[in-house]
């Protein structure tokens, strides 16, 4: 039997995310586009409602939401802005490796603090040469006596200037190797806010480590696990990417279908235009089976199911269908949707960033292949 129903807590979840969507986010979303501006006090309200710090396991004080639960709250707040969304969320992809391979003093010093007030945390790991290609990461890590000494440059790190740690992968000599670094290490640099083309309610900067002291003691797993909690960590965030992505092509959705509702061209309505209506048919179909795959990757997941080829089709399919939806609402509002009148054009810059991050759709084919590569045959 399969069942495509929400349970009432679920649904509950998600009632309470659209209400602080509705309240907080959608109505600040113009003005942090435009400024730039950390939304901060959004995330206070975010913290305070739970929706932050969602995968952090009740022990340490947190939720522990499932995946698919962080799923729904992700695409109802991303509807109102994936800027902002993506700040709230940002701490998420940093925690996962605590979460997945840290001892049980490392959960308790990392974690529950960032239960008991609004703290920020991020995932250092893209370089200016290893971005997707995760296994290219160049910075180093030198033992010496019982710390490790890291020297290396990450690049687009999402809320880098606002963390108060972060997780990050360095090579052991040819073992890649994660730790948590804290952020008041002395040498640990942080460059101003990168100008991106969307999302700019994101705080993505450069940070830089210097000689940076890191107790072994704030090692995650032994020397060389790092890669693989790199890529397990993916498995467990990528369905949020998606549903991320398809706030965004639920968001361009609305806005076109509300337009082509109300706007006449040539004696009629122009959602009564066959090449209209087809877009917009398009656009929902395409939502619904983004969605699918984005809740049968979390449902995977959360049943401790291999994931990872569900994880990369949701994420890439996700982002492709959000980018689609963009462009097609713009086309739908005509010179409105090319001005930052409507959202319209926010929406396509914002877009293409769920292309590219957290392994651009090219990698995530690549993922897919691979694991067809391995199969005999398709069930």
């Amino acid at each position: 039997m399969i069942d495509f129903s929400f349970s009432p807590a679920q649904q509950g979840l998600r009632e309470q995310a659209k209400a602080f969507t509705e309240e907080w986010v959608a109505p600040n979303a113009a003005r942090h586009d435009r400024t730039g501006e950390f939304p901060k006090e959004i995330c206070r309200e975010a913290f305070r409602r739970g929706f932050m710090n969602t995968s952090v396991p009740k022990e340490y004080g947190g939720r522990g939401l499932a995946v698919l639960d962080h799923c729904l709250v992700t695409e109802e707040i991303c509807t109102g802005c994936s800027g902002i969304g993506t700040a709230i969320d940002g701490n998420g992809l940093s925690q996962a490796p605590v979460i997945l391979a840290g001892t049980p003093e490392q959960k308790a010093r990392f974690l529950a603090p960032m239960t008991e007030e609004l703290m920020f945390s991020a995932y250092a790991v893209t370089e200016p040469e290893a971005g997707s290609d995760v296994a290219r990461v160049k910075t180093t890590a030198v033992k010496v006596g019982s710390d490790y000494v890291l020297n290396g440059v990450k690049w687009w790190i999402t809320n880098g200037s606002v963390a108060s740690w972060y997780f990050v992968l360095a090579r052991v000599e040819d073992r890649q190797t994660g730790f948590i670094v804290p952020a008041d290490s002395a040498g640990v640099v942080r460059g101003p806010k990168e100008i991106n083309l969307g999302q700019h309610a994101s705080n993505t900067v450069r940070v830089t480590f210097e000689d940076v002291k890191v107790p072994e003691a704030f090692r995650l797993g032994a020397e060389g696990d790092g890669f693989k909690i790199a890529m397990e960590t993916f498995n467990h965030t990528r369905p949020g990417i998606a549903a991320g992505a398809n706030g965004i092509t639920k968001a361009a959705l609305n806005i076109a279908l509300s337009y082509a509702k109300r706007r006449r061209t040539f004696d009629k309505k122009l959602i009564s235009n066959q090449g209209i209506s087809f877009k917009l048919a398009e656009m929902m179909t395409k939502l619904d089976a983004a969605r699918f795959l984005a809740y049968k990757a979390a449902w995977l997941i959360d049943n401790g199911t291999d994931n990872a080829r569900e994880a990369s089709e949701a994420k890439w399919f996700a982002s492709d269908v959000a980018m689609e939806a963009a462009i097609a609402c713009a086309q739908i509002l005509g010179g409105y949707g090319y001005t930052n009148e409507m959202p319209a054009e926010k929406l396509v810059r914002d877009a293409k960033i769920y292309q590219i991050y957290e392994g651009a759709s090219e990698i995530q084919k690549m993922i897919v292949v691979a694991k067809l590569m391995r199969t005999k045959v398709v069930e």
